[in-house]
């Protein structure tokens, strides 16, 4: 995975995502998605779009800035 702003919004999802010991599939199952588009976002195949973020923010109940880091 290239080191992207995308790829980084990827690693931040996983890291919350580990915190809070949520698998894959708890994920895929909150969101209504598949597993496989649970796996290809969270690996940095896919970029999440900003509703997919506000809505994976909202189930695992953290800011959407917890996912971003602003540009220098």
């Amino acid at each position: 995975m290239a080191n992207t702003f995308h790829a980084s919004v990827a690693a931040e999802v996983r890291a919350e995502m580990g915190r809070q010991r949520v698998t894959q599939e708890q994920m895929a199952a909150l969101l209504g998605r598949s597993r496989e588009w649970v796996r290809r976002r969270t690996h940095g195949d896919q970029p999440f779009s900003t509703d997919e973020i506000e809505q994976i923010a909202g189930v695992l109940g953290v800011p959407i800035g917890n996912f971003v880091t602003p540009a220098t």
